[in-house]
């Protein structure tokens, strides 16, 4: 199968998907870069992305450039670029990955954490066995919850009186570890701690170390009895019902069923005993055994990372868009917030004499002032231009220059007014043709 119906059929989508981000965007770009961005990721991106594990986890050469040719008008629309513009730069611009490549990542994604299949050896070793499960629904009945004096968010270091289990994750380079100790009165008469893999989060540890204790707390003969943990993360997904952590759902289930177990709050490295020893504990696990469970967290992260390498080696060994390469070399998911005038200027490709000739637009390539019309002319030299120059730059610091501008949020300023200044008085910067 070579799903070009499938691809023949999004292509159909997207044009029509297009044509109303035209409508939205206006004649005079009237509405926000980062809306339009917005748009194109939440809505088109989403339409194309549907069942991209089945056609797009490897995806082949034509597919990848069939992707990239339905991406272009979206990122000309977002950015309001010259049809000449290199698309690799666009997407470096608007941090908007090659279609291919994000959808890759999905699908790889969906692969792991739904399907639990393998991926490549060359892509990941990850067992999709061992990848944490998202619950969903509700834990219990929606008319079950814990009773009110049992969750407290308010600092338990002073609760004295009754058995405390003090409990505590940390994360170092060596490890994460997750552990709890036992206080009656001032004396520590139970430890406990693990060491887990370092795929897996701080929270992971904290959650762990709360499930632990409140399993050691219903081995014990019903009394007084709170549970004091420094994370309110791990507090507040405990007591919600519709966790999507399994693991804060059990802690739940346990909750409900032993009212007399309080869990609160403590405030972190503030001298408090018990919180210190569980701490110490934590960051001392010995390795008695791993979390089973890779977190699905760290999974995104990975993929994320994976697809930002692939696209940052494209980048780099790429043809087109060298003069953007120069600006931004590195290549990330956030829009670099350029205006479209600033995106006309730092690319080269707008209302420039030295442009249009190139494209057979314009028949000389010369400004009215008798000089090269290239951007950095109308930007530092051109008499016509006076009130938005800048200190030239000698030939070989010209590349220089343009870093220096790009990410110079008041030098791209001079640099939108004198794009405004240009599309303006046109016919100023034209030569007389006699």
């Amino acid at each position: 199968m070579n799903w070009n119906t499938h691809l023949k059929a999004q292509s159909t989508r997207a044009t029509q998907l297009y044509h109303n981000l035209l409508k939205i965007a206006g004649k005079s770009w009237g509405v926000p870069l980062n809306h339009r961005r917005t748009l194109f990721k939440t809505v088109t991106e989403r339409v194309l992305a549907h069942g991209a594990v089945a056609w797009c986890l490897e995806p082949t050469v034509r597919i990848a450039r069939k992707l990239a040719t339905i991406q272009r008008p979206f990122l000309l629309a977002i950015s309001g670029a010259y049809r000449t513009t290199s698309t690799a730069a666009l997407q470096v611009i608007l941090g908007i990955p090659p279609l291919q490549l994000q959808l890759q990542m999905e699908a790889r994604g969906t692969a792991l954490f739904r399907l639990r299949l393998p991926l490549s050896t060359n892509v990941s070793d990850i067992d999709p066995s061992e990848i944490e499960e998202k619950a969903t629904g509700w834990s219990t009945h929606p008319s079950e919850h814990l009773s009110p004096t049992q969750i407290s968010l308010d600092d338990g270091g002073n609760i004295n009186t009754g058995l405390r289990i003090y409990t505590d994750g940390s994360k170092t380079e060596k490890g994460v570890g997750a552990a709890f100790c036992v206080f009656t009165d001032v004396n520590i008469t139970h430890r406990w701690s693990t060491r887990l893999s370092l795929r897996n989060t701080v929270f992971q540890a904290e959650i762990l170390a709360l499930l632990k204790a409140v399993e050691h707390a219903v081995s014990l003969p019903t009394q007084q009895l709170t549970i004091l943990v420094d994370n309110q993360a791990s507090i507040n997904s405990a007591a919600n019902p519709k966790s999507h952590n399994s693991i804060a759902r059990k802690i739940f289930k346990l909750l409900h069923s032993h009212p007399h177990i309080r869990v609160s709050w403590i405030k972190a490295h503030a001298g408090y005993i018990g919180n210190e020893e569980a701490d110490r504990l934590a960051k001392e696990a010995a390795e008695t055994e791993n979390f089973p469970e890779t977190p699905l967290e760290f999974i995104k992260t990975f993929l994320r990372q994976k697809m930002l390498a692939t696209w940052q080696m494209a980048w780099d060994d790429g043809d087109t868009g060298r003069l953007i390469h120069n600006i931004i070399p590195k290549v990330s998911l956030d829009s670099i917030n350029w205006t479209r005038n600033e995106v006309l200027f730092f690319t080269g490709h707008g209302p420039f004499p030295s442009f249009l000739q190139r494209f057979n637009l314009a028949e000389i390539s010369f400004c009215s002032c008798g000089g090269i019309g290239t951007p950095i002319h109308y930007a530092t030299v051109c008499r016509l231009t006076t009130s938005y120059h800048m200190a030239p730059p000698s030939q070989q610091h010209q590349p220089i220059w343009f870093r220096r501008v790009g990410n110079n949020s008041t030098s791209r300023r001079k640099i939108h007014n004198l794009l405004h200044f240009l599309q303006r008085e046109t016919s100023l910067f034209r030569p007389d043709p006699n």
